[in-house]
């Protein structure tokens, strides 16, 4: 099992991501594309790599743009584990971004 970070620890670590903010036991970051393709290939290319972490973020889709909420959920809060599926969408979503 993970274990659950300080707020100050998920402070301090969220200087190393852009966009993300802590609020409660979550990150929490919206992201905006060119149009509903976008946004929703962001949503699938990164279905395949959230799988296989099995980590599952809590997200919604609204036409371009994409909300999405981590926490450990086992852990009680947010993890390194939560950091490292932030770093992954950002990965992808700089990629559709880009490309749009």
């Amino acid at each position: 099992m993970a274990t659950k970070m300080s707020a100050a620890e998920a402070d301090a670590k969220l200087e190393e991501l852009t966009g993300w903010k802590r609020k409660d036991e979550k990150l929490v970051k919206n992201y905006e594309f060119a149009d509903f393709v976008h946004a929703f290939g962001f949503m699938a290319t990164a279905a395949i790599a959230i799988e296989k972490m099995n980590h599952h973020p809590e997200w919604t889709n609204v036409y371009n743009k994409v909300s999405v909420e981590l926490s450990s959920h086992d852990a009680g809060g947010i993890t390194a584990r939560d950091f490292k599926l932030a770093a992954l969408l950002d990965s992808i979503a700089a990629k559709l971004q880009t490309a749009a």
